[in-house]
């Protein structure tokens, strides 16, 4: 990685997502318009294929991440990222609103992926961004259930009764392992970060029916040797609020994520961090000023990709982010 070479933060085309459970908050929280209704997901870094981001504005404007990949190789994203995925980011980050009850899903661990699919798996994260009272996060079992216990389960339309039910609120966090049962519920507002992976098993649907009348498709059998049927106390996770600050939020395999709150100034080092640097703007403003002198504007439900070869952030406003980096 050259750090010397300079690189400005990047923003992003929004990939807006209508779906059968979505509302109608993300545009309205984004700052943005547009004409289409029931939008349940931003996508706002994303490298899954078909639905690859590009870049909104500046001289790379028009380029999609895997060719700016290609374009800025391990400056951007960090030599073992870049020796790791190539021109792949391993991460997508959204924002989802849920109107309705998602499904009741499961996503596989890299081993069945990419047995199954010649892909990888998904383990995420969830943080509240906003929660109409009464809220829940569905996440994780209850009770211990066996293989037999489950296909009876989801055949008799039972199986939401072994499902852990958590109210939620602003700030809850909740994490998402490969395997761990899971559901949004109606009136919640989220940021997700995830693996760079689209590999979804429908558990259970609430008997809902598509706009073609018919009921959504369920993998119940390819969902039965991915579940993870052990009761856990993880699901929620816990830690310390901060008036001001870094708070580290979740540090796994796959991704670490902190929670910044900027009162008036905030400075962020990478030192010899060697990754690229998701930053989400959950409310609020700021401006950021990287190393080389270059500003960049955050408002609330913009995100910035910052490319590995910065080695500093300073940043002045009153808001709350989220970054995230691998």
């Amino acid at each position: 990685m050259d750090r010397s070479q300079n690189i400005k933060p990047f923003k992003f085309v929004p990939y807006l997502r209508q779906v059968l459970w979505g509302g109608e908050r993300i545009a309205q929280y984004k700052g943005i318009t547009t004409d289409l209704q029931q939008v349940g997901e931003s996508w706002e870094v994303s490298c899954v294929e078909g639905h690859e981001s590009v870049v909104s504005e500046g001289e790379d404007k028009g380029l999609y991440l895997p060719e700016l990949i290609h374009k800025y190789r391990e400056n951007l994203v960090g030599d073992s990222v870049y020796e790791k995925f190539g021109e792949r980011f391993p991460l997508l980050v959204k924002l989802i609103d849920a109107k309705r009850d998602l499904s009741l899903q499961v996503h596989p661990n890299d081993e069945l992926a990419r047995l199954r699919h010649n892909g990888i798996g998904k383990t995420e994260m969830w943080y509240i961004i906003d929660a109409e009272e009464g809220a829940l996060i569905y996440s994780g079992l209850a009770k211990n259930i066996t293989k037999d216990d489950y296909r009876r389960m989801v055949a008799d339309g039972s199986i939401m009764d072994v499902v852990a039910q958590h109210t939620s609120h602003v700030g809850d966090l909740f994490s998402l392992p490969a395997g761990r049962i899971h559901a949004i519920g109606a009136g919640n507002l989220l940021a997700e970060v995830q693996q760079t992976s689209n590999i979804t098993y429908r558990v259970y649907d609430f008997g809902r029916i598509d706009i073609n009348g018919k009921p959504r498709e369920l993998h119940t059998e390819l969902a039965m040797d991915a579940i993870d049927y052990a009761v856990h106390d993880d699901y929620k996770l816990n830690y310390e609020y901060k008036e001001e600050g870094d708070t580290e939020l979740l540090k796994g395999k796959y991704f670490d994520v902190h929670k910044v709150r900027v009162k008036r100034v905030w400075n962020i080092n990478s030192g010899e961090c060697d990754s690229f640097r998701i930053i989400m703007c959950l409310g609020g403003r700021v401006e950021i000023v990287d190393n080389f002198g270059n500003i960049t504007g955050m408002h609330q439900g913009e995100t910035i990709l910052v490319p590995a070869v910065t080695s500093s952030l300073r940043i002045t406003g009153d808001a709350t982010l989220l970054t995230a980096t691998v």
